[in-house]
């Protein structure tokens, strides 16, 4: 197995060599070993593909991390997480989590300016750049290259607000993010908009994006990394629905010839 070293600093040679680069989202360490068989070059966790596992429509930071370490120790592969809001509001308190992700495997880590609370869902300006601020001390304090990425919420809560994004988006650059992110982001013309507004690499989350994007299309925009976020498990789940509704609805079991093949998933296993 690679060390954390080594995993750390291929994943910071993803986001520097040319082009866009893909980095699919498992839930847990199976979905991870497939997408390792695949050849995928690094995996992104997903708090919502975990909470869709856990049966909730929230999870807890004790829960993504253990998710991270779940994932980070199945495969070969720089593994990034999707820390939330890391767990708190205040700067201080929500910047350890990027040391208990790191401690579970990880090299790499986002916080957002979302705040979990529905009523108030976005952070003030100032308290959203001092959280990121934060949050970059933490990484730099660990004994590798941790890859930080700082994500601007606003189009996920209906603030439809380009010009306040960029402007979260460049101070959180200027904080000394590595990756800037701002999922909801939709059309072409806005991502171009969006990536020509900050120089550090931009991730673009096709859960949300226009679905018929190709990557050349995503890369001649400017975007280096392409996820999918909750996309894959939400597919999953679409596949699971459908076979219950066949069975319940019809008394029939015709989704069996669509299963996944027994042998290419023990290989992926087997080889992991």
């Amino acid at each position: 197995m690679r060390s954390q070293m080594k995993k750390a600093e291929l994943f910071r040679s993803l986001h520097t060599r040319a082009g866009a680069f893909i980095i699919p989202n498992p839930w847990d360490a199976g979905t991870a070993k497939l997408l390792a068989a695949m050849g995928f070059e690094a995996l992104a966790t997903t708090s919502l593909g975990l909470a869709n596992t856990l049966g909730s429509a929230t999870v807890s930071l004790d829960a993504i991390i253990e998710n991270c370490r779940a994932i980070a120790e199945a495969t070969d592969l720089p593994v990034n997480a999707d820390l939330e809001n890391c767990g708190a509001d205040d700067p201080k308190t929500a910047a350890k989590a990027i040391a208990r992700a790191a401690e579970a495997g990880v090299v790499g880590g986002s916080i957002e300016d979302s705040t979990g609370d529905p009523r108030n869902p976005i952070y003030d300006f100032g308290l959203a750049v001092e959280r990121v601020h934060a949050a970059v001390e933490a990484a730099r304090a660990l004994p590798f290259p941790f890859t930080l990425t700082a994500r601007a919420e606003n189009f996920l809560w209906g603030r439809n607000d380009l010009d306040d994004t960029i402007k979260r988006l460049q101070a959180f650059e200027a904080a000394g993010a590595d990756v800037l992110y701002s999922p909801g982001v939709h059309d072409i013309d806005t991502i171009r908009t969006v990536v020509s507004s900050v120089r550090k690499p931009f991730n673009l989350v096709m859960g949300f994006a226009d679905p018929t994007l190709t990557v050349p299309q995503i890369a001649a925009a400017g975007v280096k990394r392409i996820s999918v976020g909750g996309a894959m498990a939400r597919v999953a789940l679409a596949a699971f629905l459908k076979c219950a509704r066949e069975m319940k609805d019809q008394g029939a079991f015709t989704y069996v010839r669509e299963m996944a093949p027994i042998k290419e998933v023990r290989a992926a296993f087997a080889a992991a």
